[in-house]
């Protein structure tokens, strides 16, 4: 009886000890990316909290946002992995739909920002919001061609004096933020500090992954 006991007893320790190996942080490579989605299991990331969200799901290891009505999305649940001085990029694509497919919502100290891709029909990228003008009306809006079932890599990077973001290769954003008011419409708050939105398009994010940078 005594030996079956403890037998029982050492196996829940064995399940804790699993659990705690598979909650754990993912690994970091040479360049110090740690990816954020393993393309498998949603993680961390779960459901934004918009009154018509479109639905979620794992897919062909993507995270795949079905059209909302307007707006769809995921938000990182918890901590994010930084707020300031990190890179984060992943991969987006548009499915359906002819608006932004890919509005990154990502923190700045105790604030946060959007990187707009895709949005007012299609076209129009930059920064929602500065000093309280969103990515059609700063000096960080431009425009950009996006074909439908391509995937763009979208990178953010963010310093205590700096915004910068890039589509592919083209660097698109290059904001210094000292003294700046930096926020985010109010339509994408469900996904502060972290997270993913659409506006009445369909699309798909894979490869996201985050690294620190130096103070």
């Amino acid at each position: 009886m005594k030996i079956h006991r403890l037998v029982w007893l050492f196996v829940p320790v064995l399940a804790v000890s699993a659990a705690i190996t598979f909650a754990g942080d993912a690994p970091i490579d040479k360049d110090g990316w740690q990816p954020l989605f393993d393309g498998k299991t949603m993680g961390k990331w779960k459901p934004a909290d918009f009154s018509s969200n479109g639905q979620i799901e794992t897919k062909d290891g993507t995270i795949a946002i079905t059209m909302g009505k307007p707006m769809a999305g995921i938000k990182w649940e918890g901590e994010p992995p930084a707020r300031m001085n990190y890179e984060a990029e992943l991969q987006a694509m548009r499915t359906d739909g002819n608006d932004f497919f890919c509005g990154l919502t990502f923190p700045v100290g105790t604030n946060a920002c959007t990187f707009v891709v895709g949005g007012w029909g299609g076209m129009l990228v930059g920064l929602s919001s500065i000093d309280s003008f969103d990515a059609s009306e700063n000096e960080t809006t431009g425009t950009m061609t996006f074909e439908k079932n391509r995937w763009y890599t979208i990178r953010v990077k963010v310093t205590s004096s700096r915004i910068e973001a890039w589509i592919d290769k083209q660097q698109l954003v290059d904001l210094d933020i000292t003294g700046r008011r930096i926020s985010v419409r109010w339509e994408v708050e469900p996904c502060i500090p972290l997270g993913i939105a659409t506006w009445c398009t369909s699309s798909a994010i894979r490869n996201i992954r985050l690294r620190k940078l130096a103070n």
